[in-house]
């Protein structure tokens, strides 16, 4: 690209460019993790934008500097209104922004509810392959997943699920509104060859019976206990604010940055606030992908990953998007997006000059 040229891609876009891709979405999301890890990064905490007498609306702005083979900086900016789709419209939109490391002009403009969603899942994905089965039963034998929540995130988790243990093929799935499970399970069918979707009894029907399970719902308060889970189970605690804080106490605690998830009100969070310090926290899934940790505190562990959702994998994911449209020749490329310079161009310095 030219220096002040900017790239502009559409949702539908970014999705034909990462179609097909998991694989390569879920190693993204992995450098990006160790990245992180190794302090090649820079990330403020989210800021969240609220709304009077909105209590469930909310946008939130994601700035980040990822380094080592990225070097690329930005700003996701997404919005969440659960009320959406009731209007027929999907939860979330946003809009990620990627800045040059070296001049700090825009590089690229991305509609960002499809890239948000699956780095999303391309975490989770990854959590399960490392937590769940690393050293044991590989490729998904004898895998079945439970899903609780049945929108576009854990639809998306469950592409990348399928994609990391090809052998997935039994899903449950719960919802408080019955009717979105079961379009969800149409969908699922229909998407997936060979998966077999089915309603749970129950919620905790659906956590007796998968040791695999994906909560990625809107709750804002914390309700559900781990009690009926089974030994050895792995829970991918997405949506941050399902699980009952003293259930946590007892669990194998991962979390992709401490910093980050115990902040606005996380189960995690809460959990701090109620206990006084960080102790039930045992690692980062970066330590377990750096070798640093083991990726289970035990087998018999039920092992919790809560993630926060770092803007590392924001742009780690974008990048994939950008040099997959450069490649291609995809996208609306403008050619002078920037206004002429203000100031004019440096003189060079006269021999003998100096310092006023």
């Amino acid at each position: 690209m030219e220096r002040d040229e900017l790239l502009i891609l559409t949702g539908g876009e970014v999705l034909d460019l990462l179609d097909g891709r998991e694989l390569a979405v879920v190693e993204a999301v992995a450098a990006a993790y160790r990245a992180h890890r190794r302090g090649e990064s820079s990330l403020p905490h989210s800021v969240f934008l609220r709304f009077p007498d909105q209590p469930r609306d909310r946008i939130i702005g994601l700035p980040a500097y990822l380094g080592d083979d990225f070097s690329v900086a930005g700003l996701k900016w997404i919005a969440s209104f659960p009320g959406n789709t009731d209007r027929g419209l999907d939860r979330a939109s946003a809009v990620l922004i990627l800045n040059s490391t070296e001049t700090g002009v825009p590089r690229a403009i991305l509609e960002s509810s499809v890239i948000s969603a699956r780095r999303t899942a391309a975490s989770a994905a990854l959590a399960a392959r490392e937590l769940h089965r690393s050293g044991r039963a590989g490729e998904g034998e004898d895998l079945s997943v439970g899903l609780v929540g049945t929108g576009l995130i854990n639809f998306e988790i469950l592409r990348f699920l399928r994609a990391v243990f090809p052998a997935l093929a039994r899903v449950s799935v719960y919802d408080i509104a019955a009717p979105r499970a079961g379009h969800f399970g149409v969908r699922a069918a229909e998407a997936f060859d060979g998966l077999e979707v089915r309603p749970a009894a129950g919620l905790e029907a659906l956590l007796a019976d998968h040791e695999l399970v994906s909560f990625a719902t809107t709750a804002l308060e914390p309700t559900v206990d781990l009690a009926p889970c089974r030994p050895g189970s792995t829970i991918l605690h997405i949506s941050l604010r399902d699980l009952v804080p003293e259930s946590l106490l007892g669990a194998d605690n991962v979390v992709d940055d401490p910093d980050h998830v115990c902040r606005a009100q996380t189960s995690v969070h809460l959990l701090e606030q109620k206990t006084g310090g960080r102790a039930f926290l045992r690692c980062t899934l970066a330590d377990v992908l750096l070798g640093e940790a083991p990726p289970r505190a035990s087998e018999d562990a039920v092992t919790v990953f809560s993630p926060f959702g770092l803007g590392v994998l924001d742009l780690a994911v974008g990048q994939l998007a950008v040099e997959q449209a450069e490649a291609s020749g995809v996208g609306t490329r403008l050619p002078s997006f920037l206004p002429p310079p203000a100031a004019p161009a440096p003189v060079e310095a006269t021999a003998g000059a100096g310092a006023a």
